[in-house]
């Protein structure tokens, strides 16, 4: 189908399509928006999630989400396939190339940088849930225009619950673990207290209860959800940006916990978009994102090994999707045009009124 035929379906008439645009600009005129991401590591192949077989691991997303979104279905990703390159990719909208393994800054600006400078907003307004292999340097770049001090603030669960253990890894080992690729990167988070003291002052997060929450859950993740609810309900922040990591165990070669953790994120991208829903805040007047930073290997590719790796660089590794929804972006609605992974920064900069002017990505028109 043609991309003018797809527009005149979704609209009824070329007229409409234009009082559409009209009305979603006039939304966010009206509303303070606020922006919510969730990306996750090493998306799940189509095998285990759109394709028939593999709808039962994400009822909320087909059930609850998609039909409340624009939802893209080829998004394609052309950088270095590592997940924190792959994030400071999709957060700067520029392919980054450093080495995935060390904790380097991004060399482009980062949405963070861009929406604070340009809408002059405190780093309590901004910030970064994320795994703690080389996300610490992930809330601001190297840019000399930008940078230290200038971007998000960047709170690592594990770091925090190490805290809790008091430097012990034995109450949270599983937890604490950083990768799932091998020995490389594979240690346990190494607490910097005097940072996270200050963070967890920052978050006033009683630490009894975060211990307890803690105790209580099976995956990092769980308890990256848990500090987005409480930064929702207590700081209401502009901006978050949450990258969720427990689908990375499919590196351990057992289908059964990479299709756990499958159903883990599609419950937990749920009870945000719950949260959005119910939380003064926010309700109303919030753009939510998720996506994949990448694929899979194929199963019939002879350089891969399946759902365990992303590391042959074929099509399915590259091309993932992303779900967009918010007020004024049209609902239940598919796009098949290609797109990129980088295409996300300058569309969110747009619906925040701010100028990414060095991403290399295009906005989505769809959804502006």
């Amino acid at each position: 189908m043609s991309r003018r035929r797809f527009l005149r379906d979704m609209t009824g008439a070329g007229a409409g399509l234009l009082i559409g645009a009209r009305r979603a600009s006039a939304l966010r005129r009206e509303y303070g928006q606020k922006t919510i991401i969730v990306t996750f590591g090493g998306g799940a192949r189509d095998q285990e999630t759109f394709a028939p077989e593999g709808q039962r691991y994400i009822p909320r997303i087909l059930m609850e989400l998609i039909p409340r979104a624009t939802f893209y279905t080829q998004v394609v990703n052309r950088g270095i396939l590592g997940h924190y390159v792959a994030n400071a990719s999709l957060a700067t909208g520029c392919y980054e190339s450093f080495n995935n393994f060390q904790s380097i800054r991004p060399e482009n600006p980062t949405i963070f940088e861009y929406f604070r400078q340009d809408r002059r907003r405190q780093a309590s307004d901004v910030w970064v849930i994320a795994p703690s292999n080389g996300f610490t340097s992930i809330g601001e770049s190297g840019h000399p225009a930008y940078g230290r001090g200038k971007g998000a603030t960047v709170v690592l669960p594990k770091a925090l619950l190490a805290g809790v253990s008091g430097g012990s890894e034995r109450p949270f080992e599983s937890l604490l673990r950083d990768s799932h690729e091998g020995p490389v990167g594979a240690g346990v988070y190494a607490s910097t207290a005097r940072q996270d003291e200050a963070i967890r002052d920052l978050l006033q997060i009683s630490m009894s209860d975060f211990k307890a929450h803690a105790q209580s859950v099976s995956s990092p993740d769980e308890l990256s959800l848990y500090i987005a609810l409480h930064l929702m309900r207590s700081k209401a922040p502009s901006l978050i940006w949450i990258t969720l990591h427990d689908i990375d165990i499919a590196h351990a070669g057992a289908f059964s916990l990479y299709t756990d953790a499958i159903q883990r994120t599609d419950r937990i991208c749920a009870e945000l978009v719950r949260a959005m829903d119910q939380e003064p805040e926010y309700k109303g007047q919030t753009n939510f994102f998720i996506l994949p930073d990448f694929g899979r290997d194929a199963d019939d590719d002879p350089s891969g090994n399946g759902f365990q790796h992303h590391r042959s660089g074929d099509a399915l590794c590259r091309t993932t999707w992303l779900l967009a929804m918010g007020p004024g972006i049209r609902e239940n609605t598919t796009v098949d045009r290609p797109v990129e992974s980088i295409d996300l920064v300058p569309t969110v900069a747009k619906m925040l009124a701010c100028d990414a002017r060095f991403a290399q990505g295009r906005p989505l028109v769809e959804v502006l």
